[in-house]
C-alpha cells in the first residue's frame, strides 16, 4: 500500500486562523483555479492533472506523468 495524494494548493495559517474554520469558511490556497493540480505516492511528484466532477463525486484526470528519472531525483533531496 501506498499513499497518494492529489495536492490542489497549499497555504499557511496560524493556529488560531486553523481553529476559526468552519462551514462555509474559504481558504486562499497558492495556486489558481484552473492550474494542475498534483499528484504525489508517498511524498513524490508522480504526475499533474486536473481535478474533475462527475455527478457528485470528484475524480483526478492525469495530464502529464512525471519521467521516471525525475522521480529519482526527487526521491534523493
Amino acid at each position: 500500500p501506498v499513499d497518494l495524494v492529489v495536492e490542489i494548493g497549499r497555504t499557511r495559517m496560524t493556529i488560531r486562523e486553523t481553529l476559526a474554520i468552519g462551514r462555509g469558511s474559504i481558504i486562499t490556497l497558492d495556486k489558481l483555479a484552473g492550474e494542475p493540480a498534483d499528484l504525489l505516492v508517498n511524498g513524490r511528484l508522480i504526475a499533474r492533472g486536473e481535478v474533475v466532477a462527475i455527478d457528485e463525486e470528484f475524480g483526478f484526470r492525469v495530464t502529464d506523468v512525471t519521467s521516471p528519472e525525475r522521480r529519482l531525483e526527487a526521491g534523493r533531496s
